[in-house]
């Protein structure tokens, strides 16, 4: 993957099993983030395949998307938008989606008390929160998180651990871009680190 003249990505090669979080580090501009986008299919490499299942996500990309949850640097949370209407319209366009679901996302993330503010009116560490609920809500199997810990606080932290273990728990896979190692109760990330 190249960004003008420079070279981003080069031979890199990972898989990620059920079950496995899989942690990408390395310093900044080494492409941490450009990879996961790439894996994601915002972004496509000049060379390489991204596979699913042993076939290529290029040719199934609808099938692909319903697969990932994705997490980016930016929140992609509407400000407008309630906390309840950001997951309603987020989720919505992938699956129907009941009340209840929001609801319960927004309690087990610590925002239930926040469901009807705006979130342009929430802090960055509560917009987090919100955005790691729409990944739970997305209900696929295979997460991609870049810098998942990103304005949260110590319980913030614990917060994500314990949705991160609870969906290797069940048989879902992660790949986590973060300068940390992540830190799931009962499991313990493979490493891959990006030269620099």
């Amino acid at each position: 993957m190249w960004r003008g003249e420079r070279q981003v990505l080069a031979g890199v090669s990972l898989s990620v099993a059920a079950g496995e979080c899989v942690h990408v580090l390395g310093a900044n501009g080494s492409g941490k983030t450009t990879l996961l986008r790439v894996i994601a299919g915002l972004l496509t490499p000049e060379q390489g395949t991204v596979e699913w299942g042993g076939q290529a996500t290029r040719k199934r990309r609808d099938e692909w998307f319903a697969t990932i949850g994705y997490l980016a640097h930016s929140d992609a949370l509407k400000p407008e938008l309630t906390a309840r209407e950001n997951l309603a319209f987020d989720v919505g366009l992938r699956r129907r989606i009941h009340d209840q679901e929001i609801g319960a996302a927004l309690g087990e993330v610590g925002l239930a008390h926040a469901q009807n503010q705006p979130a342009g009116f929430l802090s960055a560490g509560q917009r987090r929160r919100l955005a790691m609920a729409r990944v739970t809500l997305a209900a696929a199997p295979f997460w991609i998180l870049d810098e998942p810990y990103t304005n949260l606080d110590s319980a913030g932290a614990a917060l994500v651990a314990g949705l991160l273990g609870r969906h290797l728990d069940a048989g879902g896979a992660a790949l986590v871009a973060a300068h940390q190692p992540p830190t799931i109760p009962h499991h313990v990330p493979r490493r891959v680190e990006l030269p620099s």
